[in-house]
């Protein structure tokens, strides 16, 4: 079944802890955008608000590195209290030096790839890999619809990862409504992040129907 890795851009910022209650049953981790205004035109999530949220779940906290010096953050995340370090691939200028950082803070580590990044250049780190993640928008826009060709990347890199017996998981960033939720369940995802789709609906209504794909 597919996964939800729990977008909190699009919960109501200003109730966060109480939103975080909300949809913490329906999730398998909070997914964490963070955002420099450089990387992307937009800014987002910091430290201390990882910190501060830390006590209110036990799920893990996925922090998405949408900035210019992604090395940077890694210590102070993990300080605050996040499990999983996902970098843009384009971001790096190392990227073994990047997943080493994350190994060795006793975290997991995950590489996105936006559209334009062909998917042979993970070729040399998919054994170090713990996820993929597939961005299938520009990248920190909210509210654009999935590319067409997001659905094709997704299946390509699920038969890799099964041709070769990897154990990585495929996340499905951006774009995901009720009418891409059931493309990228066939192309063969694992995690989706769904913001609105958790948000803006009932989340035990949506997990039903997620579940429901299988069916």
């Amino acid at each position: 079944m597919l996964k939800c890795s729990t977008s909190l851009w699009s919960a109501d910022l200003g109730n966060l802890t109480a939103e975080v209650h909300r949809v913490n049953e329906y999730s398998e981790r909070f997914h964490l955008d963070v955002a420099d205004g450089h990387y992307t035109p937009t800014m987002l999530f910091f430290p201390d608000l990882v910190a501060a949220l830390r006590p209110h779940t036990m799920l893990p906290f996925e922090v998405h590195l949408m900035c210019t010096r992604p090395l940077d953050w890694i210590e102070p995340f993990s300080e605050a209290g996040a499990d999983f370090f996902i970098f843009c691939y384009d971001s790096l200028d190392d990227v073994n030096v990047a997943i080493d950082q994350v190994k060795k803070a006793n975290k997991e580590v995950g590489i996105s790839l936006s559209l334009d990044d062909p998917l042979d250049v993970l070729e040399p780190y998919w054994s170090q890999l713990d996820l993929v993640c597939l961005i299938g928008t520009p990248v920190g826009t909210k509210g654009t619809e999935m590319n067409d060709d997001a659905f094709g990347r997704i299946a390509a890199v699920r038969r890799i990862i099964d041709e070769r017996g990897l154990n990585c998981l495929i996340q499905a960033d951006g774009g995901i409504r009720r009418h891409t939720v059931p493309r990228i369940y066939s192309a063969g995802a694992d995690y989706i992040v769904p913001g609105s789709l958790m948000f803006k609906e009932d989340p035990l209504e949506m997990r039903k129907w997620l579940a429901s794909l299988e069916k």
